[in-house]
């Protein structure tokens, strides 16, 4: 199909063209062109990569009008639906309309467009059919596992000798296969010769030679830049460094090792051979690294550094979790998996504030996260034609769409697997490391304090196995001498709030501070104003030997609400900085251990993913290796400190649960209902007497005014309700009685599980899983939840990852959410036209999608998977089947919710827009009437207007309402308004993409009817901790201001299996009871002491948050606190013993709330809260005087 003279505008000349995933036959079909343009003149020769087409503007539609105009069209390696379902259209017209249309390990819809002579992929003849059905596949979701599919793939060019000599057609077929999965420059070159000689009609060319056979290349080999022909199969052909101490075993994909497009490779190698290192550099085909593995590296590398950008076992098709698992257990050696980036070329990554994007987050980081990957790490890319200025380096182009190694991530990466690597060899006692300690809010009594953790006693016990196991360390007699050496010390003599280990002086920071401008630029000149004397700052700690114990400076912005207004995030103090550096380049660590959940670290900013050299996590931790001890129930949290700051995380057990039970007035409410409900119904005499006690009880105990019914199951709810006892200490096992307790709250679980479960809480394995990370061994991945609803979190001391992006939500998700999306319709008065709803990512990484399938549910919408089960979008239920109008739900995310799930941020944002766009009634779908409207008002395209998921720009997180609350840093509460709409007005659409867009959030806030959030552990509650304030309650207050009046507030709770929607305040009052006041909750908090103290002065804070953005607190509230907590003279002294600084927050606590006017006590209880907060002021003061 030749056409010299462009007819009807097509190009002159002949064209193949070759549709596929990446660049890597860039070069090989560039340099095939310069050898095949004599023998066929006119010919061109197009490569287009389906990863360029979300981020390079006209990349696509140039593939598209290649496409349309390509005479021999090659497709391979196209299984993303967002790839597939782009091009189809165009190569569906152009299949009968050119010479030959191949689609080759692909998705079916591809592969079925194979027309190739007399071979027709859509209709195989009656004889071949079987066969060919296997090779097209199936474009529906199949259970057909896609290791399968793959391996069937790689199977059929070994059956070409068994085809009959009529099917010459599909032999072709098998060995353009061939050609391409041996993708060098002579088998590119000679499959491109192979389809002109055999399909390509009215050329008017002369003979041309015969294509060359596919030449075969080895399945398991090593690579290396100076070998003379750059592969080998035999270790001692490579080349290195003499006399190495280190050998580190590197996994490449054998597809850029065939087609010599391997600079990003090479940039590697020679990076860690600088260091010192031998390398081994493998690879091996089929997506698959176990027989590169086996032949290699067992018992010969300290460190394996994957840069297939791949799960181990896998691609982007699949991946094999168990059998990755098994093979790096053996190894036990540290995993690092880096990633050369496709989707994006480094210039647009560098100049990114997000870095990676949603496909690239979820292939290159999640995944390989599943086998127990760490620091993941950018190495190398593409350059556009601007280059790219994202270092001093500025790197510009040499050969057009040839990989490039990124020199400054690869200086990094290499350094921090030698530093692992050197980990791994050294002795415990020659080991120095630092243990990060964390005191948010500061001023607060909070340092050295965790979430569910008892600091210093897991300090204590970890400190003795650490000098068991040889480190050089002076322990202290008793975890009270060791809080006292860290927390006390010297620290009155300076005005700090822990120990001065040493002094950094200002000369000092302004000599060795890399980017010391843009910390002046914000904190001002060195050494600044926050843990300073104004000579120098001060490194807060105790060094115990080879082991120093540090506190972690705070944020510095806290209480400053013009900075708190902020829409970004800001570069760390001064204080910050230095105590990272002092740590790395004066104490000398070997390695971190983050102490607890959690830091200031990995919140600093910086992008979402894929850091570089300008984001500030990266800076601060730099090479260190890094250890981070962490809550076995927070998965998202954790998959975003061990993305951002490097860490290997190890998980911990959260406190053991029990049932709150009844106490004091409840439990004697309870007896008189029990007798009540007893009696015959005749017995009215005694029945009165006792419905007069009842109502005198309720009153008492502030349930008055309430039915004996509804008495009797508010106080069942209360008194199952669940709450842990005490804080969780590492190094200690289960007592026989919270272990049953425990498993008395599993009944869904049947008796295997249950002896499981019983079997490992007996052993401890938390200390030797810290111990095991510090000697640099493999940690195992491990899955995040709740231990009663997920047993698989146990042993704990596993590297905990999150949920495989690609499958959420689930099906059973799905059903689940749809049940809890029409409880919360039945339990709202009306029908709402619109929702505000709160997602976070623990609670649906820990529930598999649950919260997103409600979101879904209420737009009447339902996820879309590919044919490999993938995640690829939403579509659409029927409003007949969906049998009520579509909900309009205004979705905000928490910051880590949007980093870890950047697909189910695109696919709600679809759904959303599909809603919008629906040819429907507007009466049955509100989110078209709303959009409608708001582009009329607006005047913006409908798009636009239909934008419903908001959250922070990117890399900044939170809202900082619980900042402005707890600093006590705004005045009216509409500043607590401005600050969530400053923070949460930023629209994320199909692409992913986020743009400021406040107008648009808060036109569309105004039409909120209810707010609403799922609980998001069966540990916490809404009162536990500061984000639930800060998202519901920060929306909540953002609604109240867009209408004009409040909205109802919800929290939906499925901790325990079955769904309960509560109103706000009765989910407060009940966590009232059931937690603050029970003294089963506090004791347990109490017997940790200090960390137990500021735990109860939480609650506290977190109720008066409540008030000031719902006012959904009722006074008795306020005043049984007071009366418990503070009035009571013996508790009062008891936890001013305890914690001063604490005890006298939680004093002035309850005055501001009542100065706010959030609750009102009589004259007689503010005059004795007044005196009492001032007789804790005078201890503290006092304290701080000695």
């Amino acid at each position: 199909m030749r056409d010299e003279t462009g007819i009807m505008g097509r190009m002159p000349g002949y064209r193949v063209v070759i549709i596929t995933l990446d660049s890597h036959a860039a070069g090989p079909g560039r340099r095939a062109m310069d050898v095949l343009a004599t023998d066929y003149p006119g010919l061109d020769l197009q490569i287009h990569a389906a990863a360029e087409w979300g981020e390079t503007p006209g990349a696509f539609e140039a593939a598209e009008e290649a496409v349309r105009n390509g005479d021999i069209i090659i497709a391979n390696l196209l299984f993303l639906e967002e790839h597939v379902a782009r091009i189809l259209p165009a190569l569906r017209a152009r299949r009968d309309h050119c010479d030959a249309m191949i689609g080759v390990v692909a998705d079916a819809e591809v592969v079925k467009l194979t027309r190739m002579g007399t071979l027709d992929m859509t209709a195989p003849p009656s004889t071949m059919g079987k066969l060919m059905k296997r090779l097209r596949g199936s474009s529906k979701p199949s259970t057909e596992s896609g290791a399968k599919k793959m391996a069937m793939l790689r199977r059929l060019p070994k059956i070409l000798k068994y085809l009959p000599g009529k099917a010459q057609d599909l032999r072709a077929w098998f060995l353009v296969m061939q050609y391409w999965l041996g993708g060098s420059d002579d088998n590119v070159r000679s499959m491109i010769q192979f389809l002109l000689n055999r399909y390509a009609t009215d050329t008017g060319w002369q003979e041309s030679p015969e294509a060359a056979a596919p030449i075969d290349y080895p399945d398991v080999g090593l690579y290396h830049p100076d070998l003379p022909h750059r592969i080998t199969t035999d270790p001692t052909d490579l080349p290195g460094p003499v006399g190495a101490e280190l050998t580190v075993g590197v996994v490449m994909l054998r597809s850029y090792v065939l087609s010599s497009d391997t600079a990003h490779y090479d940039g590697v190698i020679r990076g860690l051979e600088a260091k010192g290192i031998r390398v081994l550099p493998a690879f091996s085909g089929g997506l698959d690294a176990r027989p590169a593995i086996d032949a290699y590296f067992g018992g010969k590398i300290d460190a394996l550094v994957s840069l297939t950008g791949f799960s181990l076992v896998g691609g982007p098709a699949y991946n094999d979790n168990d059998a990755a698992l098994e093979v790096l257990s053996v190894l036990d050696v540290p995993y690092v998996a880096a990633h050369s980036l496709e989707f994006q070329t480094l210039g647009q990554w560098a100049d990114s504030s997000g870095g990676l994007g949603p496909i690239e987050t979820t292939m290159l980081v999640a995944l390989p996260e599943l086998d127990g990957a760490t620091c993941p790490s950018v190495f190398g890319g593409r350059l556009g034609p601007e280059g790219c200025g994202g270092c001093a380096h500025a790197c510009q182009v040499v050969e057009p769409k040839a990989m490039v190694p990124c020199h400054e991530r690869i200086d990094s990466l290499t350094e921090k697997v030698r530093r692992v690597a050197r980990l791994r060899r050294k002795q415990n006692a020659e080991k120095k490391v630092g243990v990060v300690l964390f005191g948010f809010p500061p001023n607060a009594g909070a340092t050295g304090t965790a979430a569910y953790l008892s600091v210093f006693e897991s300090l204590f016990n970890t400190l003795h196995e650490m000098k068991a196991r040889g480190y050089i360390v002076e322990v202290p007699d008793s975890v009270d001498a060791l809080r006292a050496l860290v927390l006390q010390g010297n620290a009155a003599q300076y005005g700090q709030e822990a120990n001065v280990a040493a002094h950094v002086s200002a000369d000092t920071i302004v000599r060795t501070s890399p980017h010391l401008s843009e910390i002046e630029a914000v904190w001002g000149p060195a050494p600044g104003r926050v843990q300073s004397d104004g000579r120098g700052v001060f490194v807060l700690g105790k060094d115990l030997g080879n082991v120093f114990v540090g506190v972690q400076p705070a944020f510095g912005y806290e209480g400053d609400p013009m900075r708190l207004l902020f829409e970004k995030g800001f570069a760390p103090t001064h204080a910050f900085s230095t105590f990272y550096s002092w740590l790395r380049d004066t104490y000398c660590v070997d390695a971190l251990l983050h102490f607890g959940m959690h830091g200031a670290l990995e919140f600093m900013p910086g992008k979402q993913a894929g850091m570089g050299a300008r984001d500030w996590p990266d800076r601060l931790i730099g090479d260190m290796p890094n250890v981070y001890l962490y809550a076995a129930n927070n998965p998202s949290e954790a998959s975003l400190a061990k993305r951002r700051s490097g860490a290997v995380m190890v998980t911990h057990l959260t406190p053991p649960l029990a049932q709150s039970g009844l106490y004091k007035g409840l439990a004697d409410l309870k007896d008189s209902l029990i007798r009540w409900r007893s009696l015959d119904a005749d017995n009215k005499t005694v029945r009165a007497e006792l419905e007069a006690l009842i109502v005198e009880q309720a009153e008492a105990v502030d349930m008055g005014g309430t039915s004996p019914d509804a008495l009797w199951l508010k106080l069942l709810e209360t008194e199952n309700a669940l709450i842990p006892d005490g804080l969780h200490v590492v190094g200690t096992k289960f007592t026989d009685a919270q272990r049953a307790e425990y498993l008395d709250l599993m009944p869904h679980a049947d008796k295997a599980a249950r002896d499981r479960v019983d079997a490992l809480l007996q052993n401890e394995t938390e200390l030797t899983a810290l111990m095991n990370a510090l000697d640099a061994r493999f940690i195992p991945p491990v899955p995040g939840g709740d231990l009663i609803r997920s047993t698989d979190i146990l042993p704990t001391g596993r590297n905990i990852h999150a949920f495989d992006p690609f499958r959420m939500p689930t099906a059973y998700a799905c059903r689940d959410g749809a049940k809890q999306a029409q409880l919360l319709l039945d339990t709202h008065p009306t029908l709402p036209r619109s929702i505000a709803l709160v997602l976070w990512g623990s609670d649906n990484i820990k529930s598999d999608g649950g919260p997103i399938a409600q979101a879904l549910a209420l737009m009447g919408c339902t996820p879309r998977f590919d044919s490999f089960g993938r995640l690829a979008g939403a579509d659409l239920i029927p409003l007949e089947e969906l049998g009520r109008p579509r909900i309009d739900v205004v979705m905000t995310l928490s910051g880590i919710f949007r980093d870890l799930l950047p697909l189910q941020s695109r696919m709600l944002a679809e759904a959303a827009l599909k809603c919008a766009k629906a040819d429907e009634p507007v009466e049955m779908n509100y989110v078209r009437a709303h959009a409608l409207a708001y582009a009329e008002t607006q005047g913006c395209d409908l798009e636009t207007a239909s934008l419903r998921v908001f959250s922070n720009a990117e890399g900044a997180y939170g809202s900082n309402v619980n900042q402005l609350v707890d600093s006590s840093a705004f005045g009216d509460e509409d500043e607590l308004a401005d600050a969530y709409e400053n923070r949460k007005s930023f629209a994320y659409g199909v692409d992913g993409k986020s743009a400021a867009n406040p107008k648009l959030l808060q036109q569309a806030l105004a039409d909120v009817e209810l707010a609403y959030q799922n609980l998001e552990s069966v540990e916490l509650g809404v009162t536990t901790v500061d984000h639930y304030f800060d998202t519901l309650g920060g929306i909540a207050r953002a609604v109240k201001r867009a209408r004009g009046s409040d909205a109802a507030v919800y929290i939906g709770d499925q901790t325990r299996g079955a769904a309960k929607v509560r109103t706000l305040k009765d989910q407060v009052a009940l966590e009232t009871r059931a937690r603050s006041l029970n003294p089963k909750f506090f004791e347990g908090l109490l017997k940790h002491g200090a960390e137990g103290v500021r735990q109860i002065e939480a609650h506290v804070t977190n109720t008066m948050g409540w008030s000031a953005t719902t006012g959904q607190v009722d006074d008795w509230v306020y005043q049984r606190i007071s009366e418990t907590f503070v009035l009571d003279d013996d508790m009062r002294q008891r936890l001013a013993d305890l914690n001063p600084t604490a005890s006298s927050r939680m004093a002035n606590r309850l005055l501001e709330a009542s100065d706010r006017n959030y609750w009102q006590p009589d004259a007689d209880t503010l005059t004795a809260l007044q005196d009492a907060a001032d007789a804790l002021e005078d201890k503290l003061e006092g304290i701080a005087a000695e």
